[in-house]
């Protein structure tokens, strides 16, 4: 593993030296096949694996959680590219841009998926999508103390509003980024030199914007639409010198893989005809209330390790039933989205959802009363789980427990049942049990002599349980245990 890391950071740093020369002056082109694939992996191998395992970046854009929710610009789209495609969806986070080649080129993800600006030095080493979106890089710096008291004017003459005058002023960047790219040319460019210091590679740029409001940088550049949406929530900054032409940003797939390019590339196509792939881009790069709205939150993942407010009554139920607290929690999220009055057409009300008369069977005198809700939630969890002590695989015993609490235990049995007539292991959910309980809704099954409770809308808790497990990979991802 460490050999092919150093291999492949070797090559990049070639690409990277020969992008520094001028056009002309003897660029050197890294040839595709040097790069240093280990895996061969297209789209027929993906449909067979089932799963779409995507890489990106822990931002404030691309990839969070907010209020139990997992979002991002670039996780909306996955997630719909993944249903396009009929695949499950994975995500790994890169610690920085350079582990994202990594990962991808040592085949831990299938796809980048980061606004990748497209340069020729990364095109030695990936295959891009066709853009997103397009933008330009922008100088991000502190106004004036007493800027809003100024005219533009003045203000222009007290910052760098100017490339030219960047000449011997230090701008603070992450290093082996397009950022830090851009500044060496312009050195060229403007024939002086641009100090650059170098940041950690795994800050983000929103977190880099966030030093220079606080005065720990003088300045930074950053893409301009991540600039702006930053600026509507900390409006001291300049962000209005800009310091290159237009550039397209897009993600990027191995070489080796033509086959997953072309169907990201006639869905991305598609994807651009509808509405809604716009509406996703507003989201997250204009809409400034929205962005101030997280940013501020307690239950933005990148402010603390909180998913709720109910965090500690949630915790401490978890513990009864000895079940990781984000896993409950994600359990709450998917029945209430952790509103304590939710009521479903059912007459289901409270944080966990409990019907009348299951409140009563376990002591619940008001369902809407958070402390009382979670606590008879989790009784009834531990019943429902008493059910089935025939299941020895403990994540197989949680599945069957979150199915009976969505549907009954009666027609868990039923599925069993099914299952073990069919051939199948009846101890087991995944891929066993699940699939007949999604049968209970056809005729066909739920009048076999077997059964007893009859129908069941079988996706409500086939799709119960898979949302709770997938949410909860995302907690685990953004919350400390």
């Amino acid at each position: 593993m460490d050999l092919r890391k150093n291999t492949l950071f070797i090559v990049v740093l070639l690409i990277l030296a020969a992008c520094s020369q001028n056009p002309g002056e003897g660029e050197r082109v890294i040839e595709a096949e040097l790069v240093p694939y280990t895996v061969s992996k297209d789209l027929a191998e993906i449909k067979e694996d089932g799963v779409l395992h995507a890489i990106t970046i822990y931002s404030s854009t691309s990839y969070f959680l907010y209020k139990g929710m997992p979002m991002g610009f670039e996780y909306e789209l996955l997630s719909r590219l993944a249903e396009h495609l009929d695949l499950e969806l994975e995500i790994t986070i890169a610690e920085d841009i350079d582990e994202l080649f990594t990962l991808l080129n040592e085949g831990e993800g299938d796809l980048i998926a980061y606004g990748l600006t497209i340069t020729e030095p990364r095109k030695q080493l990936v295959h891009f999508t066709d853009y997103h979106y397009v933008t330009h890089q922008a100088l991000v710096q502190r106004m004036p103390d007493n800027w809003r008291s100024l005219p533009g004017y003045k203000i222009d003459r007290q910052v760098i509003s100017n490339t030219l005058e960047l000449a011997d002023d230090t701008v603070w960047v992450r290093e082996n980024s397009s950022y830090s790219q851009r500044l060496q040319n312009l050195q060229d460019e403007i024939g002086a030199r641009i100090p650059v210091a170098h940041i950690d590679g795994n800050v983000p740029t929103d977190e880099i914007i966030r030093m220079v409001v606080e005065g720990e940088i003088d300045r930074t550049v950053a893409d301009y639409n991540i600039a702006a949406i930053n600026k509507t929530y900390y409006p001291i900054l300049h962000i209005d010198t800009r310091i290159s032409f237009s550039q397209r940003i897009a993600w990027a797939v191995r070489q080796n893989s033509p086959e997953l390019l072309q169907a990201i590339n006639a869905w991305i196509r598609e994807e651009k005809k509808e509405d809604d792939y716009y509406v996703i881009y507003n989201k997250y790069f204009k809409n400034t209330k929205s962005f101030r709205g997280r940013i501020q939150s307690d239950f933005f993942s990148k402010n603390g390790n909180k998913i709720s407010r109910y965090d500690p009554i949630i915790q401490k139920n978890a513990a009864q039933i000895g079940w990781d607290w984000r896993f409950l929690s994600s359990q709450v999220y998917q029945e209430s989205q952790f509103d304590p009055q939710a009521t479903s057409w059912v007459g289901a009300g409270g944080l966990i959802q409990l019907m009348p008369a299951t409140a009563k069977e376990v002591g619940v005198t008001n369902r809407f009363n958070p402390e009382q809700n979670l606590r008879g939630g989790v009784r009834y969890l531990e019943k429902m789980r008493a059910n089935f002590d025939s299941v020895e695989d403990s994540i197989q015993k949680v599945k069957f427990t979150l199915a009976a609490f969505n549907c009954g235990a009666g027609h868990v049995y039923d599925a069993m049942r099914l299952a073990e007539k069919h051939g199948k292991d009846p101890t087991i959910w995944d891929g066993h049990v699940e699939e007949y309980l999604l049968k209970l809704m056809d005729k066909e099954y739920y009048y076999d002599e077997v059964v007893r409770h009859g129908f069941v809308r079988g996706t409500e808790p086939y799709n119960y349980v898979r949302d709770i497990f997938l949410r909860y990979e995302h907690y685990k991802k953004f919350i400390e245990s």
